[in-house]
């Protein structure tokens, strides 16, 4: 297994950037940056990006909110993008998806400063089951949570149960390291590559050349008992009687059409929280909502302003000058 580095990667990020350290010692990078200049402060904000992403995918939805006057803080999760790898040929895997539910947990007791909220966690895909699974255990306590495509099951054109049965014995009959697909570089592939993440093809093109020119914050292909773990982790959720009990208001947004994960087993899991909302997009949306189309992108960013107003009101305001770096 490789090991995380502790020299912080450079970036565009600049000084923005610095590390947290984990309980058992893995070494993070992490974000932080406060509110656009000039803007009211509207509290503080923990967004958490999906498999295989990286803190600079998400620049201009980070910048959207900072401009709406929140703190933002993010961290690459264990064994991508700035955070260390778990295997040493780039592909990606995880001993078990509760390790990444323990990072956010004990990330978040050290990113929460009481009287300087509200707080409110956004996660996409991966970074929305970490959220909802660590809301269902108590492990932390938001005002409010933003859930953008979260991975609550894998689509699966075989279903959930045959799915997991598959992945399962892939990883039985060999090594459980091995890629479950190989990544290919060619244009047809970029293209199928597009078309389930995103409908903007600038935003697209933005994302290929980023890869091109900082490989060392990629990832590739998922391992087989990532995807295995990925079934029975999320399985695992589905059935977790807490998930009725969770007294956080949530947002969901799910795209109807997503090829990745499963929007209508997102929707009901949002029927089951006592405080869930859920805002569904038609077939011009993929997986990656904050980064699709501009008309769609704006039509979820205003959904998530109008729950934060309702649900994350600000409660207190810190005092001190309103121009942040």
């Amino acid at each position: 297994m490789a090991t995380p580095s502790s020299d912080l990667v450079e970036s565009a990020l600049g000084r923005f950037l610095s590390r947290w350290v984990a309980p058992d010692g893995w070494v993070h990078r992490r974000y932080d940056r406060a509110r656009a200049p000039d803007t009211a402060r509207r509290g503080r904000l923990l967004f958490q990006t999906g498999r295989a992403d990286m803190i600079e995918k998400y620049g201009e939805a980070i910048d959207h909110f900072r401009a709406q006057g929140w703190d933002v803080t993010a961290f690459d999760w264990r064994g991508q993008g700035g955070s260390g790898r778990l295997t040493t040929d780039g592909t990606g895997h995880i001993d078990r998806l509760d390790n990444l539910v323990e990072d956010l947990a004990a990330f978040y007791a050290d990113w929460v400063r009481p009287g300087e909220g509200p707080h409110v966690v956004l996660g996409h895909s991966m970074g929305g089951f970490v959220t909802l699974a660590a809301l269902a255990s108590g492990s932390i306590a938001p005002d409010s949570v933003v859930l953008v495509a979260p991975m609550l099951a894998l689509r699966s054109p075989v279903g959930q149960w045959a799915g997991a049965r598959f992945a399962r014995w892939q990883v039985e009959r060999g090594d459980p390291l091995r890629p479950a697909w190989r990544r290919l570089e060619t244009s047809a592939a970029a293209t199928a590559r597009q078309k389930r993440l995103t409908h903007d093809l600038a935003r697209f093109a933005d994302q290929q050349a980023f890869r091109q020119a900082r490989p060392d914050l990629c990832l590739g292909s998922p391992s087989w008992h990532w995807v295995a773990e990925a079934f029975r982790a999320t399985a695992a959720l589905r059935d977790d009687p807490a998930v009725s009990r969770i007294e956080t208001p949530v947002l969901m947004l799910v795209a109807l059409a997503d090829r990745l994960v499963d929007a209508r087993a997102a929707a009901r899991m949002a029927q089951r929280l006592p405080y869930g909302e859920l805002v569904a997009f038609g077939h011009g949306c993929a997986h990656e909502i904050l980064r699709e189309a501009d008309p769609i992108r704006a039509n979820a960013l205003a959904a998530i302003a109008d729950f934060l107003d309702r649900r994350a009101p600000v409660t207190s305001r810190r005092s001190g000058p309103d121009h942040h770096p």
